[in-house]
């Protein structure tokens, strides 16, 4: 105990001769940020006369890419791609041809250092994969599983379905799960927030013994339309299938199961996940003029899923990065 407050009044004693000790400081750098490394940045005035000088600059830039010779580029270049190489699954062949394409792009462009880094990725692959509503009447479930899902076994799984609206839920009415499909239809709040259930409601289905959970697409709102994404297992817990389904075959089975409805569903799935696959980073540079030796990076990722274009997810984010290197090249 008396330690502790020795302990004390050395520290409220620190504290006053750190506070003597900064005032001091005030008038030597009035009006200047303090940095964690003893070097005080321009003030904020500054600051804003920096940025106000680069005005010229940045208005060449948009005159360039609005109404210039690049007007449209990024947009055309992107849809050359998307046509030509189709969509671009992690540790496919179609990745590896984007990469190819944007290899011989990037050095037809004229920009320095256009290499290659080899990296390993992950490489799993959907396979066939289809649902029955068997109770209380025959529907065709609109379905995409989701990425490094394992399969069903190869005769499928028929089996009760329970819908729950939140993991709270999921845990409340644990016994009931067990068996079961887990169908989520959690209510959209946004995507940080509701994506959570695609990551974890494969692992926390299974926790609760559920033989496979579907999942509403993390979307506002769909047309029939089962969004795919990334979802992960946990180890010590068993792996069970996984998918998307619609908006509203989510929200007919809350309704049903609201009414006390039994509903079984049929499930196959043949995804298979294998041993990550060689690949490579595309990679191009204009080397600064005055500081060659800093680094601005900006970028965005070749592969997409494998059931559309990839045109904004991240086409878009790929092409918009090279645009900003090509524009920067062409003003000189």
């Amino acid at each position: 105990f008396q330690q502790a407050i020795c302990g004390k009044e050395k520290s409220e004693k620190m504290k006053y001769l750190f506070l003597i000790f900064f005032m001091n400081l005030l008038p030597q750098y009035a009006g200047k940020s303090l940095s964690r490394d003893g070097h005080y940045p321009k003030t904020l005035e500054d600051i804003k006369n920096e940025i106000a000088g680069y005005s010229d600059i940045a208005k060449a830039i948009i005159d360039l890419a609005v109404h210039g010779k690049a007007q449209n580029r990024s947009y055309e270049r992107l849809a050359v791609f998307a046509d030509t190489v189709g969509p671009r699954l992690s540790g496919s062949k179609n990745l590896d041809a984007a990469i190819k394409y944007m290899f011989s792009a990037l050095q037809k462009d004229g920009l320095e250092n256009v290499h290659l880094e080899p990296v390993k990725v992950p490489h799993w692959e959907r396979g066939e994969e289809f649902a029955m509503m068997l109770e209380p009447r025959n529907h065709s479930i609109a379905i995409l599983g989701l990425g490094s899902s394992v399969a069903t076994p190869p005769e499928g799984i028929t089996a009760e379905v329970i819908v729950v609206t939140s993991f709270d839920e999921l845990h409340r009415r644990a016994q009931e799960a067990k068996g079961k499909i887990v169908v989520y239809n959690q209510p959209f709040v946004s995507y940080g927030e509701t994506v959570r259930y695609r990551l974890q409601g494969a692992v926390e289905a299974a926790k609760v013994g559920a033989v496979a959970s579907l999942i509403r697409s993390i979307a506002s709102f769909s047309i029939d339309s089962p969004h795919t994404g990334w979802q992960n297992y946990q180890s010590g817990v068993p792996r069970i299938p996984t998918a998307c389904i619609s908006v509203e075959d989510a929200e007919m089975m809350s309704r049903m199961s609201f009414r006390g409805t039994k509903i079984i569903v049929y499930l196959k799935m043949e995804a298979r996940t294998y041993p990550d696959s060689a690949s490579f980073n595309t990679v191009a540079e204009i080397v600064g003029s005055k500081y060659p030796e800093q680094i601005v990076l900006v970028s965005g990722h070749l592969d997409s899923w494998d059931v559309g274009q990839g045109a904004m997810d991240d086409g878009g984010g790929a092409f918009i990065s090279w645009e900003a290197l090509s524009l920067i090249k062409d003003l000189g």
